[in-house]
């Protein structure tokens, strides 16, 4: 089987112009252009199969967007090649428009004063669907989730939430092959994420639509994707299955403690114990309100040799020993915490 989606090589320079400050540095910039070469993303090679749903993912400026943008035919790259289902993206963008659903963050793609069902007979009659498939995909988008009372509603009556489970329908509605989710559920409640993850899901299951997801909520990382790719300065750090980062990681516990004595006591004396822990291991160690955090590797030293040590400096009150969670595993290779 051949990958959907092929970056083989891929840079995006941006050239920006180098101002000068004052009258003097206005009249040079007037007859000398001097530049800044941005590297938003640095020689990326990706290989996506057909089906995947893969977490793009990385702090801010990390070049998750200007990735995304060459994909979607958005942007060309300086070098190297992009390849959507044997398309040339910025090379053939009719075309390939044609074949992928794109929702970025909150720029919706829908009439804003027309009743939403209006919205979506646009959207069939510029995708040239037929009337089957139409009625076949909203029977199948009623079926996943309560769209029915949104159908006579204006976009501009929506909430945030209703606008973007509405804009995720509309980019699935004409059985794309490829859809590029960019930041879908920022500023969402729990409950419409949930929705929105039951969609895709179902959506990716059912007509086994390849997804591209990017994301700052590790909520949609845990409930979509199996695969993450993880970029950092534009370069590519981490592109496994997310099961294979918390196997890699696995060793990894966040011990918390709580010891004995009044707020005051506690205050001062996890101020000297945090002090003690930094000579004893070389972890990460935090006072979060009354608790000491610990975020251990029990190849280097277990939890029960931290526990106990512990017992010999105060009398512990209560104590948690916690998994570490996919954020933090992200935290951590974001940092370049962990070898």
């Amino acid at each position: 089987m051949k990958p959907i989606i092929s970056l083989n090589n891929v840079n995006k320079e941006f050239k920006l112009v180098k101002r000068h400050e004052g009258l003097k540095g206005s009249i040079h910039d007037l007859f000398t252009r001097e530049y800044n070469i941005i590297q938003a993303v640095n020689n990326i090679s990706i290989q996506v199969m057909p089906g995947e749903i893969v977490g793009y993912l990385g702090p801010n400026g990390a070049g998750k967007s200007t990735t995304i943008k060459m994909m979607t035919g958005v942007l060309e790259p300086t070098s190297g090649e992009v390849l959507v289902d044997n398309i040339i993206p910025y090379k053939n963008r009719t075309l390939h428009a044609q074949k992928i659903g794109v929702v970025f963050g909150q720029r919706t793609q829908l009439w804003w004063s027309l009743p939403l069902i209006e919205s979506f007979k646009i959207l069939k009659d510029i995708y040239q669907i037929s009337n089957a498939t139409y009625q076949d995909m909203m029977k199948f988008y009623e079926s996943i989730v309560d769209i029915e009372p949104l159908y006579h509603k204006p976009v501009r009556q929506m909430s945030l939430g209703q606008r973007t489970l509405s804009d995720i329908l509309a980019a699935f509605l004409h059985n794309p092959k490829v859809v590029f989710l960019d930041e879908p559920t920022i500023g969402l409640d729990v409950s419409m994420k949930s929705k929105i993850h039951d969609l895709i899901n179902a959506v990716n299951r059912e007509k086994e639509t390849t997804v591209i997801l990017t994301t700052h909520d590790i909520s949609d990382v845990d409930a979509l994707c199996k695969r993450i790719v993880i970029i950092d300065k534009g370069k590519m750090i981490y592109d496994e299955g997310i099961d294979s980062l918390k196997k890699h990681f696995g060793a990894y516990r966040t011990i918390k403690v709580k010891f004995e004595g009044d707020n005051n006591l506690r205050l001062e004396l996890n101020r000297q114990v945090v002090k003690k822990l930094q000579e004893f291991i070389s972890d990460k160690v935090t006072i979060e309100e009354d608790w000491i955090s610990i975020l251990t590797n029990e190849k280097d030293k277990s939890a029960m040799d931290i526990l106990n040590y512990l017992q010999t400096i105060h009398s512990i009150n209560d104590m948690q020993i916690l998994d570490i969670s996919t954020e933090s595993v992200i935290k951590k290779i974001y940092e370049e915490d962990i070898d």
